[in-house]
C-alpha cells in the first residue's frame, strides 16, 4: 500500500516587508485582500499542526498542489523554499505551482528556479520550468504527474492556463506510465473541472485537459485553488477518474471556507485494478487540534 499526503494553498504568511514599489502592480489588490482577510484567517500556526499531522502520519510521498506564496514577494520565494526544506527531502516531495506563485509577471520563473529540486523529473536534466511541465517522478510503482496551470493574470483575476504544449507532453507521459504498469496521479493547482470555479478563476484548458485524460487515461487527479475539500469525476481512456480538492492547508477555523486539511490517499493493486481510498485530516474545531474529518473509497 503506497500513502500519498496532497496538501496545497499554503499561503505562508506574515508577509514579508513590503515597499511600495512592489504594489506599483496587480499586487496593491492582493495587499489589500490580505490585510482585510487572508491575514486574519491563515497563518502559520495552522500550517505547522497540520504538517506536524501529516508527518506523524509517515506518508511515502507528498504532493503540493500550489499557492505556496500571496503575492509572490522576493522575501515569500526565499520563505517557501525554507518550508519546503522543513516539509522534506526534494525526492520524497513533489510541488506544482499556484496562480498566487505567479502573481506578477516573472514571478513563476523565480518560484521555479527556488523550487527546482521539488519539481525535478526522473531522468530530466534539468527541474521543470515555463514550457518545460510536466514533469514525472516514479515512487513505488506510482506515477506522479506535474502539471502547471499558473500563470500571471490581471486585477480581480485568478485563472489558470492549460495549453497544447503540456497536453501533447502529458498524453505522452500517461502512455509511457501506463505501459510501465504505473498508477498515474496528476497534480495540478486549478480544478479541471467546469463549475468547479468561479469565472474569473476558473482553467482556461478544461476541455483540452479532460480530452487528454479521455484519451490517454490516469487513475487520479489531485488539484487545490478553490479551498474545498470535493470529489468530482472526469471521463478517462477506461472509465471515471475521480477528481480530488482540498481545503487550504493555513485555514484558521472560523474563516468563510473549511479550516485546514490535508488528504491522505491510499493506494494499493495492481494496472487495470487500482485500488485507492481517501482520508481527508484537518482542524476539528478544538483549537489547532487534528482529527479524521471524512474516509471514502474512490475506486475499488
Amino acid at each position: 500500500m503506497f500513502r500519498l499526503a496532497h496538501l496545497s494553498d499554503i499561503h505562508l504568511g506574515p508577509l514579508p516587508a513590503v515597499a511600495y514599489r512592489d504594489l506599483i502592480s496587480k499586487r496593491i489588490t492582493g495587499y489589500i485582500n490580505w490585510r482585510r482577510n487572508r491575514a486574519a484567517n491563515l497563518h502559520e500556526g495552522v500550517i505547522d499542526a497540520i504538517v506536524a499531522d501529516l508527518k506523524a502520519a509517515i506518508p511515502d510521498h507528498v504532493i503540493v498542489s500550489g499557492d505556496l506564496m500571496n503575492l509572490a514577494l522576493d522575501g515569500e520565494v526565499e520563505l517557501s523554499r525554507l518550508w519546503l526544506e522543513a516539509l522534506g527531502l526534494p525526492q520524497d516531495v513533489s510541488v506544482v505551482p499556484g496562480n498566487h506563485d505567479a502573481y506578477v509577471p516573472g514571478a513563476l520563473d523565480r518560484a521555479c528556479r527556488s523550487w527546482g529540486p521539488w519539481m525535478h523529473g526522473d531522468g530530466e536534466k534539468e527541474p521543470a520550468r515555463i514550457g518545460h511541465f510536466p514533469f514525472m517522478r516514479v515512487r513505488g510503482g506510482i506515477a506522479i504527474i506535474g502539471v502547471s496551470s499558473a500563470r500571471a493574470t490581471g486585477p480581480f483575476m485568478a485563472s489558470g492556463f492549460f495549453g497544447d504544449g503540456q497536453a501533447k507532453r502529458l498524453g505522452a507521459m500517461l502512455d509511457s506510465a501506463r505501459d510501465n504498469g504505473h498508477c498515474r496521479v496528476v497534480a495540478i493547482h486549478h480544478p479541471p473541472v467546469r463549475g468547479a470555479a468561479a469565472a474569473h478563476k476558473r482553467l482556461l484548458g478544461i476541455g483540452r485537459f479532460q480530452k487528454v485524460i479521455e484519451r490517454h487515461g490516469a487513475e487520479l487527479v489531485l488539484h487545490g485553488h478553490t479551498h474545498l475539500p470535493t470529489r468530482y469525476d472526469i471521463d478517462g481512456e477506461d472509465g471515471s477518474v475521480p477528481v480530488v480538492g482540498v481545503a487550504a492547508a493555513g485555514q484558521a477555523l472560523g474563516g468563510r471556507k473549511p479550516a485546514a486539511q490535508y488528504n491522505i490517499l491510499e493506494i494499493g493493486g495492481e494496472p487495470g485494478n487500482w485500488r485507492i481510498s481517501l482520508t481527508r485530516r484537518g482542524l476539528n474545531g478544538n483549537g489547532l487540534e487534528i482529527g479524521t474529518m471524512e474516509q471514502t473509497v474512490l475506486t475499488s
